[in-house]
């Protein structure tokens, strides 16, 4: 009987997930298999009840729309999952029980633990979306001490999530503040870490492109794109014409792909493979 573990979500064709596992679980060679399954919102119950009864079901990465309506279905939830409002990885704790987590925190701030690691004088983020990635950034984010500016197509979804995630004094704006120009003469940067993160779906294939003018960006910014597919957005893409750092989405997706490999698998991801993984992802 060969273990396994699968990605769930609706859609879910265009899931990387499963090439990730997949990857790794060769370098390993382990005897698992890793693969993806559509399910839709009403499935939800009956997919966790009939994993439950599958001895070979070792746990599912959980994406797009079911982050937060799959919680009610779980027998725990750790808390940062909890505080955060969003599980994407469920597993079988050691007494069957299946358990909820949260790797997306995580996986979102592992390319910034570098800059993260110095003292700066100020931080500020510019977070695009309010949906369950976007409450991981924003959980993220302020917990790395950062302002916030969260803008969404409601804004008071939004002041509702800085709430309730972020202490300390935030701002809202409307999705469409940043899609104008500025002349906004901003002030010396130096000693600053300045942030602006699409944690929307809002330029993936399928979607809407998301409208955003680079006059918003402090000087020496960086630009952060959750979105995978594709890797290169154009919000990258006019972020790098204009002379930001940039990282993509695939950073976040496999900083949080090896947090619930090793609840599955029980082995630690071979991180020392990731550029022909990216290589291979990029393909």
């Amino acid at each position: 009987m060969t273990k396994y573990a699968e990605v769930i979500g609706d859609p879910i064709a265009q899931s990387k997930s499963p090439a990730i596992h997949g990857f790794w679980i060769d370098k390993l060679g382990i005897d698992a298999a890793y693969r993806a399954h559509h399910v839709t919102g009403d499935e939800l119950e009956s997919y966790l009840a009939a994993r439950r009864a599958d001895d070979a079901w070792l746990g599912c990465n959980v994406t797009m729309p079911h982050k937060q309506a799959v919680m009610p279905l779980l027998d725990r939830i750790e808390p940062l999952a909890r505080r955060v409002g969003a599980v994407n990885t469920i597993h079988r704790g050691k007494d069957g029980a299946l358990v909820g987590r949260n790797s997306d925190v995580g996986g979102f701030l592992e390319p910034l633990r570098e800059r993260l690691a110095h003292q700066h004088y100020f931080r500020m983020a510019r977070i695009i979306g309010t949906g369950g990635a976007a409450r991981a950034v924003v959980a993220g984010l302020a917990k790395e001490g950062f302002t916030l500016v969260l803008a969404g197509r409601n804004p008071e979804k939004a002041s509702g999530i800085l709430e309730e995630l972020a202490e300390g004094e935030h701002h809202v704006a409307p999705l469409s503040h940043f899609a104008q120009g500025t002349d906004f003469a901003f002030d010396d940067r130096e000693g600053c870490c300045d942030l602006v993160v699409n944690a929307s779906p809002l330029g993936m294939r399928g979607q809407s492109p998301l409208a955003f003018d680079w006059s918003h960006a402090p000087p020496g910014s960086i630009a952060y794109d959750i979105v995978t597919d594709p890797v290169e957005t154009e919000f990258l893409k006019a972020a790098r014409d204009a002379g930001f750092e940039t990282i993509d989405g695939l950073s976040m997706l496999i900083g949080q792909a090896a947090s619930a490999f090793a609840y599955f698998f029980g082995e630690e991801a071979p991180r020392e493979h990731d550029e022909e993984l990216r290589e291979r992802l990029m393909a």
